[in-house]
């Protein structure tokens, strides 16, 4: 029997076991999106986070109409969204238009890699047993961290549900099920059990099939203003099939704790392609098997040290094919691996006074069976110092990250070795006596080194590309609030203003002929920008509660590479100048609406900002209404979800159209 129907039974299993049993006590989630320090239970000295972060968690997750980890980013400021339309297709994430590769995803504390394009897929990421999702923009300040949190832009951090059990309780059960537009049916469980005092597993699984067909409004205009075509069509060649299936085993130490964790991810899906020259369909599809396995450890010996050590082992598979009549046929599969090692330490020197010492070595390598294939290999070494200091009025980190990475491949043998070193200082200053006021600062160098498809891709790929390295300066204030009584009972707001440059960037060029490219160190982008947050909470009596958020995001994102191009100091493709978002939540006794909108203003979809490039302005607008009630010991949710309701046609991507008006219905059990 094939993995991919084994996987089927198992979790097609689970679910169906789930469904008539499940049986859970809910857990105890926020109501309201925050902006908090993370708290991690072991030690005192984990606490000393000098920025606050971005969170999605616990119940906010459940009212967005959001379904991947993708969907709730979002509603995150700062990061632009790539989505390619559709239930299977691929998302990726960019921070302050400094490019994806800048962004680090991390899924319960370790890094999730791609050493052969550098692109996550956010959608293959399932929310139905995610406890939280958090956006860190520079690093996480925490300096009781792995050495590669420190080398990022930016961070987003996955924290998936872990077990907690009341007095008396064994075990958990959870499960759900979804009919959505696209023919979309998915079907998830979670089962936890308590095995002794101090030990606790669980396992998520997850089902997910659609057609992918869904219409839309394919509308083009000439420069002169009329119409070049427009024509309503059915998105062909979206279809997925996908199954996720992940275990974790969770234990206490004495002051300490430690994890095991194992994921699969398995999916066939066809890629629809761009609309283009009035072709509609595609003949592309893709499979990918995706597996992990990592542990982690962490312990506090005193007050004032802590270890942490965690190792992970990833297996990824890639199967491309192209059967388009009109393209050169290409069935090509890669084969990625990646060993990683970490330990991190964090010693109190004096009583607020810490420092930090971590260590990260990774391997990647990347197989595949395409024509005069490089056969790369990576090895990374990262060494980081931090020391953060916690005074009343002041909290303040600093730290210097050395990194050491050097390639080797079948054809040409061992690379050049490359050192870099990335410092970075953040402050936080609370001028007020009581901490509701706060003033934050921080400066920080980082890079991103070329992917394996930029340097050793066949006929593309450049062995003497530079790494791309980025600077970031960023001012912002906190100010927040919350009351016990009365009818306002949280406000707070958040503003910051950021300067960025990117340096060496990394650009594919023509070659000569026209199907002939190659990657250069072309670019040199300046980017200033503005984010902005406010949210509040109202209860109007015990019964209803009205909570709320908005963000706005300005990005002037130029680029200052060469004058003499016809495109100096324009804006780079596909960042808005204006983007933001609104969620609106009211909560009556065993109700849940909840509305949201986001916007992404006018844009350029290539390097020249000229009028055949531009693309309009988009916004969504998605409501939901979910309805919860116990009988016996069962708990039952329903919920209905609008997206698109006002039904416009829009693209974020040019040529890939996204669905229009489409609906979703779930029913979710616990006890």
């Amino acid at each position: 029997m094939s993995i991919k129907k084994k996987v089927f039974l198992l979790v097609g299993g689970l679910g169906c076991a789930l469904s008539l049993h499940a049986q859970e006590h809910p857990a105890e989630h926020n109501d309201t999106i925050h902006h908090l320090d993370e708290v991690v239970v072991t030690s005192k000295l984990t606490f000393r986070e000098v920025m606050p972060s971005q969170t999605l968690s616990g119940k906010e997750l459940e009212r967005l109409n959001t379904h991947s980890v993708a969907d709730a980013l979002r509603y995150f400021s700062g990061l632009q969204l790539k989505d390619y339309g559709g239930v299977g297709g691929i998302k990726t994430v960019n921070i302050r238009s400094m490019g994806t590769n800048h962004l680090g995803i991390y899924y319960d504390g370790v890094e999730l890699g791609n050493a052969q394009n550098g692109q996550i897929d956010l959608g293959q990421f399932s929310l139905d047993n995610v406890d939280e999702v958090t956006l860190y923009n520079g690093q996480k300040s925490a300096i009781f961290q792995t050495a590669s949190d420190f080398g990022h832009a930016g961070s987003v951090y996955i924290r998936t549900r872990r077990p907690w059990f009341s007095y008396g309780e064994h075990e958990h059960l959870k499960a759900s099920v979804t009919y959505a537009s696209s023919d979309k049916v998915a079907v998830a469980g979670l089962y936890e059990r308590r095995l002794s005092e101090r030990l606790s597993a669980s396992a998520s699984a997850c089902f997910l099939n659609a057609s992918g067909k869904y219409k839309f409004r394919y509308h083009r205009v000439n420069i002169d203003g009329s119409t070049a075509w427009d024509t309503t069509a059915v998105r062909q060649n979206g279809d997925i099939h996908a199954e996720r299936l992940e275990m974790n085993l969770h234990g206490t130490l004495d002051n300490g704790y430690w994890m095991v964790k194992g994921y699969l991810y398995n999916s066939e899906r066809g890629i629809p392609g761009a609309i283009v020259n009035n072709v509609w369909h595609r003949g592309e599809r893709q499979w990918d098997l995706n597996n992990f396995y990592q542990a982690q450890w962490q312990k506090s010996f005193s007050n004032r040290f802590s270890s942490r050590a965690m190792v992970k082992y990833a297996y990824y598979r890639t199967h491309y094919l192209n059967n388009d009549s009109t393209q050169l046929p290409i069935d090509n599969t890669y084969y990625q691996q990646e060993t990683y090692l970490t330990t991190s330490h964090v010693y109190e020197i004096l009583p607020s006074w810490s420092a930090s010492l971590s260590y990260d070595f990774r391997w990647n390598k990347l197989n595949a069976n395409s024509y005069r294939f490089s056969f790369p290999t990576r090895q990374s070494h990262l060494v980081a110092l931090a020391t953060a200091v916690d005074y009343t009025h002041v909290k303040a980190q600093a730290s210097l990250l050395a990194s050491v990475i050097s390639d080797r491949t079948r054809t040409d043998g061992r690379q050049p070795t490359l050192v870099r070193w990335t410092p970075a200082m953040f402050v936080n200053v609370y001028p007020l006596q009581v901490k509701r006021l706060s003033l934050r600062a921080f400066v920080k160098r980082s890079f991103r080194m070329p992917t394996f498809n930029d340097l050793y891709y066949t006929n593309m790929g450049n062995a003497a590309l530079r790494p791309e390295s980025a600077t970031q300066y960023d001012l912002g204030i906190v100010y927040s609030k919350s009351w016990e009584h009365g009818l306002l009972r949280h406000v707070a707001l958040h503003a910051d203003a950021y300067y960025n440059t990117i340096h060496d960037k990394i650009v594919a060029y023509p070659k000569g002929q026209q199907f002939r490219w190659t990657m250069l160190n072309l670019g040199r982008v300046h980017i200033t920008g503005t984010d902005i947050e406010a949210e509040g909470a109202v209860e109007a009596g015990r019964d209803l509660t009205l909570t709320g958020r908005l963000q706005y995001t300005y990005q002037d994102a130029r680029d200052v590479t060469d004058p003499t191009t016809p495109y100096y100091r324009d804006q780079i493709p596909y960042i808005p100048w204006h983007s933001g978002s609104a969620i609106i939540n009211v909560s009556y006794r065993g109700f849940d609406l909840s509305y949201s909108f986001i916007y992404a203003g006018e844009r350029y979809n290539e390097q020249e900002n000229i009028v055949y490039n531009h693309m309009q302005p988009w916004y969504t607008n998605d409501v939901s209404l979910m309805y919860r009630w116990k009988h016996r010991h069962l708990i039952y949710k329903v919920t209905l979800e609008v997206n698109n309701l006002l039904d416009q046609d829009y693209d974020v991507i040019i040529n890939y159209p996204m669905p229009k008006r489409n609906y979703a219905l779930s029913l979710h059990l616990e006890m």
